[in-house]
């Protein structure tokens, strides 16, 4: 059995500025901004949807060569997932 991995630790090594950042922090603002986007719909709330999916995108492409293929597909299908969800709320 393996052993448990620290959840303080990093997930994919690095330096970055988001390497600073609470995982925990992290996922609240993410969580806030997806209801927000939701609740107000409209345009608006498609241009917060559309802004975290660029967020997604953006964190997927710096990522991409340390993800093994299955992690890719995953972060895709949810990138995908929510530009559906922002195009359904316009």
């Amino acid at each position: 059995m393996r052993p448990r991995r620290s959840t303080s630790a990093p997930l994919l090594p690095g330096s970055g500025p988001l390497s600073r950042v609470h995982p925990a922090l992290a996922f609240l603002v993410v969580a806030a901004v997806f209801a927000a986007g939701v609740l107000v719909r409209g345009p608006v709330g498609a241009g917060l949807l559309l802004v975290l999916a660029a967020g997604v995108a953006l964190l997927l492409v710096g990522t991409w060569r340390a993800l093994p293929p299955a992690h890719r597909a995953g972060r895709v299908l949810v990138l995908a997932l929510l530009v559906v969800v922002a195009v359904s709320v316009l």
